[in-house]
């Protein structure tokens, strides 16, 4: 859900014209959002761990010095349709990851500022806005 959509519930919300029934559909609608993002955070996360499995079985593999130490890792980019299939992919796949390297270089150094915790206040205006003409 986008910061907008959170902003146009309380809106919704702060409304005095806004029913029993509407804060109903409003909160089912919200349950059905958190459980579709449960379920997308805990397939990302087996695709994390999968992928990280695959690196860490690679590099020890390297360690031992086995005929295809990157089997592991080609074999999971493969089941995503992840490999790279000629060399202008290859290219680019090299140019963004030296792109995200600097990037991360660069927020390291320059880490964003930190939020305060806790409640933000805000106060929520109703739908009932006019413009002045």
């Amino acid at each position: 859900m986008t910061r907008s959509e959170f902003d146009d519930i309380r809106a919704f919300l702060a409304d005095e014209q806004t029913s029993a029934g509407d804060l109903l559909k409003i909160a089912r609608t919200l349950v059905d959002d958190l459980e579709h993002t449960r379920m997308r955070e805990a397939v990302l996360r087996s695709y994390y761990l999968r992928l990280m499995t695959a690196a860490r079985a690679s590099v020890a593999a390297d360690a031992v010095d086995a005929p295809d130490p990157l089997a592991f890792v080609r074999h999971e980019l493969a089941e995503r349709g992840q490999l790279p299939t000629d060399g202008e992919a290859v290219q680019r796949i090299l140019s963004d990851a030296r792109t995200a390297a600097a990037l991360m270089a660069c927020m390291e150094e320059n880490p964003p500022p930190v939020r305060p915790r806790g409640l933000r206040l805000r106060r929520c205006v109703g739908t009932g806005r006019r413009l002045a003409h």
